[in-house]
Parts: C-alpha cells; sequence; structure tokens
C-alpha cells in the first residue's frame, strides 16, 4: 500500500503535528517550483510524500546522535530540509547545490519551514575541500554514483566523517565500482519505503594508493 501524505512519514519516524506541517509546506513548494524548476521527477509527484519525504525522513534514526550535517547536492532539499525538520533538537543541515536557481528554492523552502539549515552556493568538490567546521554525517541523494560521491567528499570522508547515502536497486554494482578506488568500511541498511532500495552507511574511508597517488 502506498500513502501520499504525512502518513508515509509515520511509517518511518515519529514527527509532531508541528513537524508534520512544516513537511508539508516543504511538499507544497517543491510541487509549485517543480513546474519551472525539474526538482523532481513529475512522475513522482503524486507519491511525493512517500518516494521522496519519507524516504529522506529514515535517515536521522540511523545515526541518532549526529546533529551537524553537510548535504551534497541538496536540489529540492532532499534529504537535506528534511533531516533539519525531523532531527532530533540541535540538528544543522549544510545543504551545498551548485545551482542558483535551485539555491533560490532551498532559501525560500528554509525560510518558510524554519528548517535549521544554511544554503551554500558552489560545487560540491570545491566547498568539501575547503570545509574546516565539524561535521557528523555527510548525506547526498539522487546526485551521482557512489564512486563519483566518496571522490567528490573525499576530503571529508578520509579524516573520519561517516556517509549515508540512499541507493537504488543498482546499490551492489555501485559498491563494486568504489571499492576499486576506495577501501572503506560499509554497513548496509535496508531501506523501509523501497524493499530493493538500501542506506550505504561508510566509515573509515580511505583511498587507494593508485587512486591516491595520480
Amino acid at each position: 500500500m502506498s500513502f501520499d501524505g504525512p502518513e508515509a512519514v509515520a511509517r518511518v519516524t515519529r514527527v509532531s503535528r508541528e513537524t508534520q506541517d512544516k513537511l508539508a509546506l516543504l511538499v507544497g513548494l517543491i510541487r509549485r517550483w517543480n513546474r519551472a524548476e525539474n526538482l523532481v521527477s513529475a512522475d513522482d509527484l503524486p507519491q511525493l510524500w512517500q518516494r521522496h519525504i519519507a524516504d529522506c525522513a529514515q535517515l536521522p534514526g540511523l545515526l541518532p546522535k549526529a546533529r551537524r550535517w553537510i548535504d551534497l547536492g541538496s536540489g529540492a532539499g532532499l534529504p537535506g530540509i528534511v533531516i533539519a525538520l525531523v532531527g532530533a533538537e540541535g540538528t544543522h543541515v549544510e545543504l551545498v547545490e551548485s545551482n542558483q536557481r535551485k539555491c533560490a528554492f532551498l532559501r525560500v523552502a528554509v525560510r518558510e519551514t524554519g528548517a535549521a539549515a544554511t544554503v551554500h552556493h558552489g560545487r560540491a568538490e570545491t566547498i568539501v575541500a575547503g570545509w574546516t567546521s565539524p561535521v557528523d554525517c555527510l548525506t547526498a541523494r539522487a546526485v551521482a554514483p557512489l564512486m563519483r560521491l566518496m571522490e567528490l567528499a573525499a576530503p571529508l570522508l578520509t579524516k573520519g566523517v561517516p556517509a549515508l547515502f540512499p541507493k537504488g536497486r543498482g546499490f551492489a554494482a555501485e559498491v563494486a565500482d568504489a571499492a576499486l578506488a576506495f577501501d572503506f568500511d560499509l554497513l548496509e541498511h535496508p531501506s523501509r519505503i523501497d524493499p530493493d532500495a538500501r542506506i550505504l552507511e561508510l566509515r573509515n574511508v580511505r583511498a587507494r594508493p593508485s587512486v591516491s597517488g595520480r
């Protein structure tokens, strides 16, 4: 059974009525802006709550002590703004996005939902390379294959920052490709939304010598 409403989020985490209302504001904004900005696939709009909002709402519960997040390629605020809204008290998310118009959307969404988040306009690899503030978790969703994500985030991942990357049914092939360039500890969390998907938790990332020597 599928749900296109707050009940979809209730399947994966407990949130207050106030948080449900804020998530509803985000959903409304995505639907309005999507006409011009293609924030999500038009085919996903009928099940936006389940396919996107609830899917993202799974993440904070996997690292319940994480408060400082950085989200690469934030786009429609998925998962970054959702994490900021459903995460524990004290959660703050840094939203990194290279597209100026999507940054404009993110700023509007942060303002209207009251999400504890900051928008950073720029290329992910540039921002990550210069990042100096503490980070408890790095995430990205529907941005790039795992190998590319790890290359973009390597300056933080190789310093011990864990990552949560939601991936679809092709996750195993992506893991195999990434293992050619990086060593890492991997924990596969089954998705509570899609039985074929996984949320990949990566720790202790090390670039293989052939990569670091390029």
